[in-house]
């Protein structure tokens, strides 16, 4: 039942009007979580760098604090054992899952995706 009798802002609204507010918040949702979502990719990547950068720093400090050309070994038979040099020199907090240390201060991946 229409009543044309009340003023305008005393009316609800109409069924269209609440579903173009609805696909206008659609919209607005869709950009707002692809633009969070290129910034959180940045934000890995950034990471990423900063811990490969980490461990070269840290083998850097490590040969120049001590005078030598190689680090030694901690263990054996670990792919990380340069690392653990560096963890046990307190240059490190821990061993990193996406690089690997050399004796001579080379950075490699490990193969695990850093994300």
């Amino acid at each position: 039942m229409r009543d044309d009798n009340l003023p305008r802002s005393h009316r609800g609204f109409t069924l269209v009007e609440v579903l173009i507010v609805i696909v206008i918040i659609g919209i607005l949702a869709t950009v707002t979580v692809f633009a969070v979502r290129g910034i959180t990719d940045r934000g890995e990547e950034a990471s990423c760098n900063v811990d490969r950068r980490v461990i070269v720093d840290a083998s850097d400090f490590y040969m120049a604090d001590r005078s030598v050309t190689l680090i030694p070994a901690t263990g054996a038979g670990d792919a990380d054992r340069f690392e653990r040099t560096l963890v046990e020199a307190d240059l490190l907090k821990a061993v990193s899952s996406h690089y690997d240390l050399a004796a001579d201060g080379t950075v490699t991946t490990t193969g695990t995706p850093c994300t």
